[in-house]
């Protein structure tokens, strides 16, 4: 049976410092996962703030879960979560100090396989209780992948009938059960069968291989592409769970419908410059069964996506949900280095693109080069990738490559919001963007030096708090200075102004100062720099915009 990892990889959720050894023991089994740690007790990969809420989203998003503590500490986190036996994703408990390992949930998605792999890493026996696997030493309900049961109430029946005495037989190709300990005749009344086809047989355990490929030539019509699917399996009387997935012409890359309607069927959705296999009619859809389950990833490409995220200021109980799920379902990931090492750590699947700060735009066109072979590539940036950042230079090539790469536009592009180091900044300092402000970089790499001056004295006439990133580098020294004396001209000596240097990551620095202080020995470019308006107040350790003017 293959590796229940493979296909999503395992989160191994631990409370305390106590367990992490036995965690990064697992871990070296299953590289492709990541340790999860109670943020301010544990140095995992990923921090999380409350263990019953955090194990509910991975629970419901069908990541496997290895949860380092007492199994009754684990069910009761999951409880609410409980309904559908058949969807649910493996839920394992491990002591702390690996001396057993407790299969909990997923019996329909092979966590006694998971438990056994994970023993075998721990080298202590797991607590196996399932009846019918204890038995013949194989979960008949749990098919390897490339297969599925089609009916799980019928198949708990037939499991009951083998455990009271009963024998079976194998009709089909069913190669992971030649070692099990079935009671097997060759006149039994009961049969495994592993067929495409539907069938309807109280005394059969039926087995669909996902054998079947349907291709979809013509998208114009305004009806439910799924629904024709559906009538054409029904035609040929094959279940629709025999389905390994939809194909259809490269040129219908973009195509909503397409993607609805593989979401509708639940296979993946492949493109292809012709039929994937040769056609015997001219149907609307044109169906193919193989003598075989068909691995989907070998037929044709997949709509490559680039999204762009935000990591955030650094830290990572700041960096959103949506950004941390598209991390961790990247294929290839792009930015500066430095941007780079604070995503990872990275699976050994997942591959690495660094290059310097001021490659944006080469940057940008090899992540669409990337996504065009139908790849999943993440474009990391720090803050929010929409401010200063490669949220912008994406658009850019995309806007400037389409003539010249016209698969570019058939990406599933997404940007996906952060927080920013101003925003991020603010939130330490108190409220000081509590009402209007504006954002301003002070580098004239992009933009002439004119330009900000005269932005700056702008936004400072319209009383507008400001926040300036990029204030002061090697290259430019004087013009930090420079942009605080137009300040002047508008803002009293006493405006209080906020100093962040590295907020959200380890050497963390936030200081208040008055306007008449600031000075360029202050800062430099790892420093947020907020300069209140002439309403901004400081509250003892706090400083404040209100949302009112007197």
């Amino acid at each position: 049976m293959a590796r229940v990892s493979a296909s999503r990889p395992m989160a191994i959720v631990v409370l305390g410092a106590a367990a992490l050894d036995t965690a990064r023991r697992i871990q070296a089994s299953f590289p492709e996962s990541r340790v999860h740690g109670l943020a301010g007790r544990v140095d995992a990969d990923i921090a999380y703030e409350d263990f019953g809420a955090h194990v509910r989203g991975l629970y419901a998003s069908g990541v496997p879960i290895v949860a380092l503590c007492s199994a009754g500490i684990a069910i009761r986190a999951l409880a609410s979560c409980l309904a559908d036996k058949g969807s649910e994703p493996p839920v394992l408990a491990v002591a702390q100090d690996g001396s057993a390992v407790v299969p909990l949930l997923g019996g329909m998605s092979g966590v006694n396989v998971l438990a056994r792999e994970i023993g075998a890493a721990l080298r202590v026996a797991p607590a196996i209780t399932t009846s019918g696997e204890l038995r013949f030493g194989q979960c008949l309900l749990a098919p390897p992948e490339g297969y599925a049961l089609a009916d799980i109430e019928q198949g708990k029946r037939f499991v009951s009938d083998l455990l009271a005495g009963q024998t079976t037989r194998i009709e089909g190709h069913a190669p992971w059960l030649d070692d099990a300990a079935l009671p097997r005749a060759g006149d039994a009344r009961l049969a495994v069968r592993i067929t495409p086809f539907v069938t309807r047989d109280a005394d059969s355990l039926v087995i669909h291989p996902r054998c079947v490929l349907a291709w979809i030539e013509d998208i114009s019509r305004e009806d439910d592409i799924a629904e024709r699917v559906r009538i054409a399996l029904r035609e040929r009387h094959l279940a629709p769970l025999a389905l390994a997935a939809l194909t259809a012409p490269a040129r219908h890359m973009a195509s909503q419908s397409l993607e609805d309607a593989a979401r509708a069927l639940n296979v993946p959705l492949r493109f292809c410059n012709a039929a994937p296999f040769d056609r015997t009619d001219a149907k609307d859809v044109a169906l193919h069964v193989g003598d075989a389950p068909i691995e989907a990833q070998s037929i044709g490409r997949a709509r490559g996506t680039l999204t762009v995220i935000g990591l955030g200021p650094g830290s990572a109980e700041l960096m959103t949900p949506a950004a941390k799920t598209a991390l961790n379902d990247a294929q290839d990931v792009l930015g500066y280095e430095t941007y780079v090492r604070m995503a990872g750590p990275f699976r050994a699947d997942q591959r690495v693109h660094m290059t310097d700060n001021r490659e944006e735009l080469q940057r940008a066109r090899h992540a669409f080069e990337l996504a065009s072979e139908g790849r999943r590539v993440i474009v990391v940036s720090s803050g929010d990738p929409g401010v200063f950042a490669m949220a912008a230079a994406v658009l850019e090539a995309l806007d400037a490559g389409r003539a010249t790469h016209p698969e570019w536009s058939a990406v599933k592009l997404a940007i996906v919001p952060g927080v920013s180091a101003s925003l991020a900044t603010a939130a330490r300092a108190g409220a000081p963007l509590g009402h209007d402000f504006c954002v301003l970089s002070l580098s004239d790499n992009l933009k002439p030096w004119s330009v900000i001056e005269k932005r700056i004295a702008h936004a400072s006439e319209a009383d507008l708090v400001m926040a300036f990133y990029n204030p002061l580098s090697k290259a430019r020294p004087w013009q930090f200075d420079r942009a605080i004396d137009i300040v002047k001209r508008y803002r009293d000596s006493n405006t209080p102004v906020v100093l962040g240097r590295d907020i959200g990551r380890p050497a963390e620095a936030l200081r208040v100062v008055m306007l008449g202080e600031l000075k360029s020995e202050l800062v430099d470019m790892r420093t947020m720099v907020i300069v209140g308006s002439s309403t901004t107040r400081v509250v003892g350790d706090w400083v404040y915009t209100p949302r009112w003017y007197e």
